[in-house]
C-alpha cells in the first residue's frame, strides 16, 4: 500500500455503507457463530480471528467496484497498483522506445521494439495538480511555473532522466486543459443541442468528470445514471487521444505506450481502472482490444514529491524555466502536435468558473450567447458549495443550472432526482420523491448540474498537498496539528495559484449560436480536430470521446441465501436439523 495513504487520510467524503469484502460462497452445515466483524477487509498480512477463520480474501479491482457503497476501501486496495513506485519500476524495466524522424516523406520510425519490455512514455498533467505544487513551492509561484517544474522533472535532463537504470524519461508531457477544451464543446452540445439519433440523456445532465461521484452513483443511486454526461473526462480523453494516434502513426500496439497522469485526487486511479476506458472499446473489430488502459498509471500531487525524492531530487530545486524547443520531440502527427503543444492555449481560468474545470460556466455562457441581451443570474444555495444559476432574457429564466460540491450536498441532489413510486392505494399519490414545484415554477428545473465530490472543488482533492504535510508546516511556520482554519487558509493559496496562470491566452474565435466561442480555443477549431482525429484513426467519435456507465450490483451485506439454506439455518436456530 502506498506510504502516503491510509484509511484516515482518505478525503473523498464518502462513508462506506458496508464493509468491503470478497464473499466466500459456502453452504454451512450449521449456523455460523455471531460475529460483529463477519464482513471485513484483510490487508497487509493481517489474519482473521477465530478458530475457523477463512483464508484472507484476495480482493481484485472487479471485486472492489462490485461492492455496495464502499469507495474508500476500494481506494485503499487499489492505490498499491498505481503509485510513484510503479512509475520508477516501469521506467527502469528496459530502455525506452526511441522515435526517429520525420524523414523526407514525413514518416517516423521506432527503435528498440526488439525488447518486449521497452515502452514509449507519455504523461498528462492537470491544472489543479500544478496549482498544488506551485503553492507548495512558495509565495508568488504561479500554476504555470509549477507546471514547468513538473515538466522538468518528467522529461528534463535534470529530472528523472538524470538517474535510474536506463536514464529514461517521458517523451511528451501534455496539459489536460487542452483536452478539457474538447470536453467543453462536446458537453455543451450534449446539453444545449443534442444531435439527432444520439444517445438521449435525461435532463438535468449531470457532470461526470469526477470519478468519486460516478462510482458513488453506480453503486448506490443507479436512478441517476441516465442523467450522467457521457463525455469522457479530460484525463480519459487525453489517454484515448494519445494511445490511438501514437499507435496508428507509429505502427505499434497500445500496450507499448505507457501513459502517466498527474491528478489531484486518488479517485482518478479508479477512473483509470475502468473497463470502459480501455482499448476494448475503441479497437477495430478485426483486431479487438486486449484491455490495455488508456491511462496506465495515476499519481497525485503528493506522490510527485515522493517520485522526485525517490530519485534523489529536490522538486522545489528544479528550474521553473520552459524547456528548450529542441528538448520537445516532434509528435508523429503534425496536426495533433499543433493542437497539443501550440501557443493557441486553453482558456484562462476564472473565479466564476470555479476550480473544477469550468464546465458549468462554459455551458451558461454558450446558452446566454444564444439569446441577445441575456444575463446570468447567480444565487447562493444553503452553503458555499451549492450555487444556482439562471440565464435570464427580459428578466425571465430560459435556462437553469446548478453547482453541487461535496457528498452531503450530492445526497440532497440525488434525493431530488429519485423517481416517485406509485401508490398501491386506489387513488393514492406517488410517494418517495422530493416535492416538486408546480405551475410556473415547474419550468425552473435544472438543465445542467456540475457535480464534484470534494467540497471546494478539485483543488481540494484528496491527493493534493495538505497543510499538515511536513514541507508545508515548515514553510508556514506551523507548530502542532493544523486545524480546519489552517487548512482553509492553505486551500485559498492553492486556489490563488490555480487562478494565476500566466500562459493561458484568450481565443478570438467567432461563432453562431451554440457554436459561438466564448473564449479560449475556437469551437470551430475543436470540431475540426475531433473530426480529423476520427478520420485519421478510422474510429467513430462515439467510441473515442464518449463512455458509458452501469449499475454495480453486489450481494455484500444482503441476504442471498437460497430456500434450502434458509431452511438449514432456521432448523439450526430452533434446535432441529438433519
Amino acid at each position: 500500500m502506498s506510504a502516503i495513504l491510509s484509511a484516515d487520510d482518505l478525503n473523498d467524503f464518502i462513508s462506506p455503507g458496508v464493509a468491503c469484502i470478497k464473499p466466500v460462497e459456502t453452504l454451512p452445515s450449521a449456523p455460523p457463530p455471531q460475529n460483529p466483524n463477519e464482513t471485513e477487509v484483510i490487508l497487509d498480512g493481517e489474519h482473521a480471528s477465530g478458530p475457523n477463520a477463512n483464508t484472507p480474501a484476495q480482493i481484485s479491482l472487479t471485486d472492489c467496484l462490485a461492492c455496495s457503497g464502499c469507495v474508500t476501501s476500494a481506494e485503499a486496495v487499489l492505490v498499491s497498483l498505481q503509485s510513484h513506485a510503479e512509475v520508477l519500476s516501469t521506467l527502469d524495466a528496459a530502455p525506452a522506445l526511441r522515435i526517429v524522424g520525420p524523414d523526407a516523406a514525413g514518416n517516423f520510425a521506432v527503435e528498440g521494439l526488439e525488447n518486449s519490455d521497452a515502452k514509449l512514455f507519455v504523461a498528462s498533467v492537470s491544472p489543479q495538480a500544478r496549482a498544488s505544487l506551485a503553492a507548495a513551492s512558495g509565495p508568488g509561484v504561479t500554476e504555470a511555473a509549477g507546471g514547468r517544474m513538473l515538466d522538468n522533472l518528467l522529461r528534463g535532463p535534470r529530472g528523472l532522466a538524470n538517474g535510474g537504470k536506463h536514464g529514461n524519461c517521458f517523451s511528451w508531457v501534455v496539459d489536460t486543459n487542452i483536452a478539457r477544451e474538447a470536453t467543453y464543446v462536446l458537453g455543451a452540445d450534449e446539453v444545449l443541442s443534442p444531435s439527432p439519433g444520439s444517445a438521449s440523456i435525461t435532463p438535468p445532465v449531470l457532470a461526470s468528470s469526477c470519478p468519486g461521484w460516478v462510482c458513488y452513483a453506480e453503486k448506490t443511486h443507479p436512478h441517476v445514471l441516465p442523467h450522467l454526461s457521457k463525455v469522457k473526462s479530460p484525463q480519459a480523453l487525453t489517454g484515448t487521444l494519445l494511445k490511438t494516434v501514437l499507435s496508428r502513426k507509429l505502427g505499434i500496439t497500445p500496450s507499448r505506450i505507457w501513459h502517466l497522469a498527474v491528478m489531484p485526487c486518488f479517485d482518478k486511479k479508479l477512473e483509470a481502472s475502468r473497463q470502459e476506458l480501455t482499448d476494448e472499446f475503441w479497437a477495430d473489430e478485426a483486431a479487438p482490444g486486449t484491455g490495455v488502459r488508456d491511462v496506465d498509471c495515476v499519481i497525485t500531487s503528493k506522490e510527485v514529491l515522493m517520485l522526485a525524492e525517490s530519485r534523489g531530487l529536490d522538486f522545489f530545486g528544479l528550474p521553473a524555466d520552459r524547456l528548450a524547443e529542441a528538448a520537445t520531440a516532434q509528435f508523429p502527427d503534425p496536426k495533433i502536435h499543433e493542437f497539443l503543444f501550440s501557443t493557441r492555449g486553453a482558456r484562462r481560468p476564472s473565479r466564476a468558473a470555479g476550480t473544477s474545470g469550468g464546465y458549468l460556466q462554459y455551458i451558461l455562457e454558450n446558452r446566454a450567447a444564444l439569446s441577445p441581451g441575456a444575463e446570468i443570474q447567480v444565487t447562493r444555495g444553503r452553503n458555499a458549495d451549492v450555487v444556482e444559476y439562471a440565464v435570464l432574457v427580459g428578466g425571465e429564466p430560459v435556462f437553469k443550472a446548478a453547482r453541487y460540491y461535496g457528498f452531503r450536498n450530492i445526497q440532497n441532489l440525488v434525493r431530488r432526482l429519485k423517481p416517485a413510486k406509485p401508490s398501491r392505494m386506489p387513488g393514492g399519490r406517488p410517494f418517495g420523491s422530493a416535492r416538486r414545484p408546480t405551475g410556473k415554477a415547474a419550468s425552473l428545473e435544472y438543465g445542467y448540474v456540475e457535480v464534484m465530490a470534494c467540497p471546494g472543488g478539485c483543488t481540494n482533492g484528496g491527493g493534493q498537498i495538505k497543510v499538515d504535510d511536513p514541507i508545508i508546516m515548515e514553510r508556514e511556520n506551523l507548530s502542532g496539528k493544523p486545524g480546519p482554519q489552517e487548512q482553509k487558509d492553505w486551500l485559498a493559496k492553492v486556489d490563488e495559484a490555480y487562478f494565476s496562470s500566466d500562459e493561458a491566452e484568450d481565443g478570438t474565435g467567432a461563432g453562431d449560436g451554440v457554436g459561438q466561442d466564448v473564449q479560449g480555443i475556437p469551437r470551430t477549431y475543436i470540431n475540426d480536430i475531433l473530426a480529423y482525429w476520427s478520420e485519421t484513426t478510422g474510429i467513430g467519435l462515439d467510441r473515442l470521446a464518449f463512455t458509458s456507465y452501469r449499475e454495480v450490483i453486489s450481494d455484500v451485506g444482503k441476504d442471498t441465501a437460497t430456500d434450502a439454506e434458509k431452511v438449514v439455518q432456521i432448523a439450526g436456530k430452533i434446535g432441529g436439523g438433519w
